[in-house]
């Protein structure tokens, strides 16, 4: 059984930053959309650890190394600040398909309504990301509907899937 946890960046974990950048495989055909500068992230690192206010970025950790960075953002759709985030994971591919992604985001999940007073939880991926698509429902998030040619991305307009989970 694999061994995952969340935790914030170290500086040693910036190499792993630098490959969402300049790898298109590390991000994948349904996320990739063009190389960005690398320094970024490390910029972001070096100001808030990617413990921001509004959102946050933890490292995905298993077996001891990094596997991938998950993410939340607080998305109020009107009600009280804190009611509602857009939560996504990024694994790098030699960790998909192991598990690793069910277990960070039913991790980010737990935290999310442990520490917060989060009552909905949502999330969106390529509409031809099954795999994620059968992760999330997997992880108690349910579809709720698709929109239609939202992302620009390898040259086409792509459908994103919405899906939501509401606090217990």
């Amino acid at each position: 059984m694999i061994d995952v946890v969340l935790r914030p960046f170290r500086e040693e974990d910036l190499p792993v930053l630098d490959r969402f950048a300049t790898e298109p495989a590390v991000l994948g055909e349904h996320q990739w959309s063009g190389f960005t500068d690398p320094r970024a992230r490390r910029r972001r690192w070096a100001e808030d650890g990617f413990l921001g206010a509004r959102d946050t970025a933890p490292a995905v950790v298993a077996d001891d190394a990094v596997a991938g960075m998950a993410s939340c953002e607080a998305a109020d759709r009107g009600g009280p600040a804190g009611g509602c985030f857009e939560i996504g994971l990024t694994l790098l591919p030699e960790h998909r398909g192991r598990g690793t992604g069910l277990a960070a985001h039913r991790l980010l999940v737990a935290h999310l309504f442990a520490v917060t007073r989060a009552h909905r939880l949502e999330a969106f991926t390529d509409g031809e990301n099954v795999a994620e698509q059968k992760t999330l429902e997997r992880a108690g998030f349910h579809r709720e509907g698709v929109m239609r040619q939202v992302t620009w991305r390898n040259g086409s307009w792509r459908d994103e899937v919405i899906y939501a989970l509401f606090r217990p």
